[in-house]
């Protein structure tokens, strides 16, 4: 049996979005139970030159998005990067759930030697759909996921890896 590029892409992502969705809810208890402000969480950084973990989260939802709406030709939707709260990350999270449920596998089989250029800055980086989805946006999802998760168990909230894995 052979999994499809849909299989290995879309149920994934929206798997792990919503264990991270149920992250953010133990990370809402724990600041309410600890009187924290959201900030305390969403604006901590591993490491000065690290990013926060509300653009860890940011990050993670671009990539689920962007890598299904390149790999079917779909637009993606844009969000403002401006959450600041744990409830805006999750309304963020539940967007980009949203948005990859609407596009049928259809549009994402079959394009395993599509061409994706991605561009940053003046340095553009082609890839095949298949070598883009394994070999990078994949990944760099689950990094950032990870990170968010690290930054959020690092602070106290008490989450373990079964809430990362959730279930699969």
């Amino acid at each position: 049996m052979t999994i499809s590029m849909y299989q290995a892409s879309v149920p994934r992502f929206v798997n792990i979005l919503g264990n991270l969705s149920n992250i953010l809810d133990k990370a809402q208890a724990h600041v309410e139970a600890k009187k924290l402000s959201d900030a305390s969480l969403t604006a901590f950084r591993l490491f000065p030159d690290m990013l926060p973990m509300s653009t860890q989260v940011q990050i993670a939802c671009d990539t689920a998005k962007g890598v299904v709406a390149r790999l079917s030709g779909v637009e993606a939707p844009v969000f403002e990067d401006n959450e600041k709260t744990i409830a805006e990350l999750k309304a963020r999270v539940a967007k980009t759930i949203a948005f990859i449920q609407t596009v049928p596998a259809e549009k994402i089989d079959g394009t395993e030697d599509k061409d994706i250029v991605t561009k940053r800055g003046e340095k553009e980086t082609h890839y095949k759909g298949m070598q883009f989805l394994l070999g990078h946006a994949v990944p760099n999802f689950y990094f950032h996921i990870t990170t968010a998760y690290s930054i959020l168990r690092h602070n106290g909230v008490e989450i373990g890896k079964r809430d990362f894995l959730g279930n699969p």
